[in-house]
């Protein structure tokens, strides 16, 4: 029984571990800073775009846009469904926490 249990603790500490390291990504803007990136090649695209016409050039769309790599995998999918799941479960303990306060504090 007590190799289940630790196991089980482990199994949750790495858990909270893969949650606070995707929150804190999603928090720091991580995200962000990829939207950022797509939008100065757009701006670069649309300077390309504009010297063409200028140039007379021949305008063929496929130049100016960015093929974008999808990096997702099996293991990040499940990754963020975890996350997600961890998420729900964390904030309908934290409001029960806060709801037991307020009933605490107004006496009922």
């Amino acid at each position: 029984m007590k190799k289940f249990n630790r196991i089980w603790e482990f199994f949750l500490v790495v858990m909270v571990i893969l949650f606070l390291v995707i929150y804190i990504g999603q928090g720091t803007g991580y995200y962000q800073v990829g939207e950022n990136r797509k939008a100065t090649l757009t701006s670069d695209a649309i300077k390309r775009f504009e010297d063409d016409v200028k140039e007379g050039k021949d305008i063929i769309a496929s130049n100016y846009l960015v093929k974008e790599k999808n990096y997702n995998n099996n293991i990040s999918i499940m990754g963020m469904k975890i996350s997600e799941i961890i998420e729900k479960g964390f904030n309908k303990f934290i409001n029960f926490i806060f709801k037991e306060l307020e009933n605490v504090v107004k006496g009922k």
